[in-house]
């Protein structure tokens, strides 16, 4: 019996970008490597979508929309380009109006794509139905999405393959149009024979002609296993990428499934040499990239606390520009109490970070003394229905601390029109309001809008950049630097308490005359004025400094918000303590600061 060609889309492009690099790779750099792809024979290469748009604004001084143009011009016509999309978040990390819905479909099609896989992650089928029909009516292919993960133990009630097909059911029932079905495991934690069983269910429910997708991550090290169980279970299609973003945090690799498949009825249909022939241009390509370890190392715990492979690596990234990567254990630790009692979302962006985020004020500030806005409205209802209700205790902090009640309608209906808003930031502030810049405003925020106005800052980690730091920082040692032209230069020493002023000449040559007699010191200038008492105001964590809200001497009010400050990708205000006058101002827009560092004196 012939064996069955398994489809396979390569992620090395974004996916494993995102999962390596934290989504921070210039255009430039890898763009050979893709070419390379396509001679390999690989049709099907994911380009952009989840991390990989904002990251181009954020952190690379690139237009996400520039790059996908790029894609379709290297690839041509004919190759399959695929992007990810979050529900009614779209390629932001809040939930987006209908017309930002809409917007983002036209604008991916105008820009060469060919698919998006869309999910949410609470597998709220209402977040799939708006998006998902508008994918289909701009004329791209739309894969939706099942999204699964391990629950921590002793958790029940949830991510079954019963409850997967449920979900299923629920798709089916309400009618989306779609191309493909993923099941998508961002933290690479289900359980095999879970993965089996829930293709074999899914297999069953839908027609023969219909295609099954399967997504992993690969740092558990299940990656190859669970890939061959949705194969057996009735997957058309897996995710895979080749190296050096491939294993630990990212998707299997190529070769690896390819050896794994060998004696058995499934095949890639790949040349192997033409594959490492990609593979060598791509190593080439990334050389000059700085891999954290953590990318590339198997982690055992993300069994019992499902951090995705995408968002591990973009949250190292983030502590180590903050200076707390040495909480990185603590915080993992963490999330899974933060999980158990959340109500059991996904772990995929942007449940995920909401997760993190929690975790990382739980290590920061004390266990919920503070709740990340975000999951307190994922807890309350507002992003939709999260799978099992979130602990009560949480649903109530979350409640008192953020003022609001319980939700349990369509999250859709309450978002106000994105695209008007878009257009007054744009006008305001003098730029082109075209299609492209309403979407990056509305997507990426006052970061969409640095970059618009030119103010982005690239942060890619690159070997060469610190090297060249190094350098930079190190002081001459050992014999002295090549001579160099320089002036004529004055001292001052004393010998035997008499002053004397010594000139050496360019030329060598030295005189000393003695000093003049030092004036009478002068009188003591009067004491500076005792500054006001005041409140000071600290950062409540780690984090970046991204927009002042008010000025030295201002009149602030009670609970009046002071600064924007980031973490981890949350933006969140830091508000007045008490009424008064704005005394000192000690930070910069663009400025680090730890917690309990002062950032506004208010008296």
């Amino acid at each position: 019996m012939s064996q069955k060609v398994i489809q396979f889309m390569d992620t090395s492009f974004r996916d494993g970008f995102q999962s390596v690099f934290g989504a921070r790779v210039l255009t430039d750099d890898f763009m050979p490597a893709v070419k390379a792809s396509v001679d390999a024979g690989i049709t099907n290469i994911e380009a952009g979508g989840g991390a990989r748009f904002q990251s181009l604004f954020f952190y690379c001084g690139e237009s996400a929309f520039d790059m996908m143009d790029r894609f379709r011009t290297e690839v041509g016509p004919d190759v399959a380009l695929q992007t990810l999309a979050r529900g009614i978040n779209v390629v932001a990390l809040s939930q987006c109006p209908r017309d930002i819905i809409d917007l983002h479909a036209k604008m991916f099609k105008k820009h060469g794509m060919t698919t998006i896989r869309n999910f949410d992650a609470l597998n709220d089928v209402r977040n799939l139905e708006y998006s998902g029909e508008r994918i289909d009516h701009h004329g791209l292919n739309h894969q939706i999405v099942v999204s699964m993960m391990e629950l921590p133990p002793g958790c029940s009630g949830a991510h079954t393959p019963e409850f997967y097909a449920d979900r299923l059911k629920q798709i089916l029932d309400a009618d989306i149009p779609f191309h493909s079905i993923c099941f998508k495991d961002a933290s690479g934690t289900s359980n095999p024979k879970k993965v089996y069983e829930t293709l074999k269910l899914a297999r069953k429910m839908v027609s023969d002609d219909t295609v099954l997708w399967f997504h992993t991550h690969d740092t558990a090290s299940l990656g190859i296993s669970q890939n061959m169980a949705a194969i057996e279970g009735g997957a058309d299609g897996i995710d895979l990428a080749k190296s050096p973003v491939s294993g630990g945090t990212c998707q299997p690799d190529i070769l690896s499934m390819m050896h794994a498949m060998k004696g058995t009825d499934y095949t890639l249909d790949l040349d192997y040499k033409k594959v490492l022939v990609a593979m060598d241009a791509f190593e080439e390509a990334m050389s000059d990239y700085f891999f954290p370890p953590e990318a590339k190392m198997v982690s055992p715990m993300v069994t019992l606390s499902p951090m995705p492979g995408g968002a591990l690596t973009a949250n190292t990234m983030m502590m180590r520009d903050t200076g707390t990567l040495h909480l990185y254990g603590d915080v993992i630790k963490e999330m899974s109490e933060v999980v158990a009692k959340g109500g059991f979302g996904t772990s995929v962006t942007p449940v995920s970070q909401f997760y993190f985020q929690q975790a990382y004020l739980n290590v920061t500030q004390g266990k919920w003394k503070k709740i990340n806005p975000s999951y307190g409205n994922m807890v309350l209802g507002y992003f939709g229905h999260t799978p099992v209700p979130a602990d009560p205790e949480i649903i109530k902090i979350a409640s008192d601390q953020l003022g609001k009640p319980i939700f349990t309608e369509d999250p859709l209906d309450i978002l106000e029109p994105g695209i008007p808003k878009a257009t007054k930031i744009l006008e305001d502030n003098n730029l082109p309001v075209n299609d492209e810049n309403i979407f990056i405003i509305a997507s990426c925020e006052q970061k969409g809008l640095d970059f618009l106005l030119g103010n982005a800052k690239v942060n890619v980690r690159k070997i060469s950049d610190e090297k060249k730091e190094e350098k930079k920082d190190k002081q001459p040692k050992g014999a002295a630097s090549a001579p160099r032209s320089i002036g004529p230069r004055d001292y001052t020493i004393t010998v035997n308490n008499k002053p004397y002023n010594v000139t050496v000449s360019e030329a060598g040559g030295i005189q000393a005359t003695p000093a003049a007699a030092p004036a009478p010191a002068a009188a003591p200038a009067p004491a500076a004025p005792p500054v006001t008492e005041g409140t000071d105001v600290e950062a409540p964590t780690p984090g970046n400094i991204v927009k002042i809200l008010v000025e030295l001497g201002e009149t602030v009010t009670e609970d009046q918000p002071l600064v924007v400050m980031e973490a981890m990708k949350m933006e969140s205000e830091v508000k007045s303590p008490c009424g008064g006058k704005v005394l000192e101002i000690h930070i910069s827009s663009g400025d680090t600061v730890q917690a309990s560092d002062p950032l506004f004196t208010i008296g």
